[in-house]
């Protein structure tokens, strides 16, 4: 009979080896018997490096939540970067070759050009509608004094008349239908007096898919009836609002943009929409900020150069906005102008001169 001396006093049980899981843990295999001899030979486990290794810490939650951010806004840069280049080439060459060129607006302050056209989309059902971009006018005329912690902004009424070269003096507006963004520059820089390094042509037919990818704009009016083109019932645009603040989607937005005649208040008129203009503008930036809109991030960065034809490539776009968080809410200033007969607006040189002054310097 076999001694009890030889049978061992307790048993020995084995795990087998875990699986990659384990492994990516940084789970340690060790082994339950002593040192094995050269080739392996013994069966291994694995054993966590310490207690509570695998549990969710505070410290571990921040972690994944800041790569999740940094995915995010890169995701968003890349969207934004792509959809810019794929939209460059929508503004003519004679444009770009009528422009200054500027600084990084992060650091320096440039002057940017921003007109809105009256064209329509193609297939639009508002009577009379310009469905063309040859011939249209420019319904806003907006300097903008941007970089280097600057953001002021000055509208020129549509109405306000200029020599525009080669046309004679007319209103303002009529530069772009004569010679298209080229001649809007070139008559701009000869009225204000200043070099102008960039410009943007809105888009008003891919406004209101802005508007609604950052999730609507707030914005704080007046008793506002209007009714634009018959309204909506002939093929137009309505928008009713009580005083207050509202927060509107993209086509509310575009139709307060384009209100010069209010029922409730005639008073309103063309000075009183490019105040408009500049609140929506102040309202989408406001709107970028929010939690709602970074949720939306990567969508809105993709449909944001859909909107606008300019000579920017993404990454000078991108240091335009990052310019206006720098600068801060730009105040509403609008060219002080007085009648010159039937719808015409003048404006002395001497009033261009010191609005634009306080444009450029504050």
């Amino acid at each position: 009979m076999p001694s009890n001396l030889e049978q061992p006093p307790y048993k020995v049980y084995r795990a087998g080896p875990r699986g990659l899981k384990s492994l990516l843990r940084g789970e340690e295999q060790t082994s339950l018997r002593g040192p094995q001899p050269p080739g392996g030979g013994g069966r291994r486990r694995f054993r966590r490096p310490g207690a509570g290794g695998g549990r969710i810490t505070p410290r571990r939650v921040i972690k994944y939540l800041l790569i999740a951010i940094v995915a995010w806004l890169a995701l968003s840069l890349v969207l934004f970067v792509t959809s810019a280049q794929i939209e460059t080439g929508g503004l003519p060459s004679s444009a770009s070759d009528a422009l200054t060129s500027g600084g990084n607006m992060l650091f320096s302050a440039d002057t940017v050009l921003i007109l809105g056209t009256d064209q329509r989309p193609a297939g639009s059902k508002e009577p009379g509608a310009n469905t063309s971009d040859a011939g249209s006018r420019s319904d806003t005329i907006m300097l903008w004094r941007i970089g280097g912690g600057a953001s002021r902004r000055l509208s020129i009424p549509r109405d306000t008349v200029a020599n525009i070269p080669g046309h004679g003096s007319t209103k303002i507006n009529a530069a772009y239908a004569y010679g298209g963004p080229a001649l809007a520059i070139k008559t701009v820089e000869q009225f204000a007096g200043v070099k102008i390094n960039h410009v943007i042509v809105v888009n008003l037919a891919a406004f209101p898919q802005f508007i609604d990818a950052i999730g609507g704009v707030d914005v704080t009016t007046g008793k506002v009836c209007s009714d634009i083109s018959g309204g909506t019932k002939n093929g137009g645009f309505s928008l009713y609002l009580n005083p207050g603040t509202h927060h509107l989607d993209g086509i509310q937005a575009l139709t307060y943009a384009r209100t010069r005649e209010n029922k409730c208040n005639p008073a309103d008129s063309d000075l009183t929409r490019v105040k408009h203009q500049q609140q929506i503008l102040n309202g989408i930036k406001s709107q970028l900020l929010s939690p709602t809109t970074f949720l939306r991030l990567p969508l809105a960065s993709w449909d944001a150069p859909k909107v606008l034809r300019t000579d920017m490539g993404g990454l000078t776009l991108l240091s335009l906005f990052g310019a206006s968080e720098m600068g801060g809410s730009a105040p509403v200033a609008v060219l002080p102008t007085t009648p010159a007969g039937g719808s015409d607006l003048a404006a002395s040189p001497s009033v261009v001169q010191s609005a634009v002054n306080k444009l450029m310097n504050g």
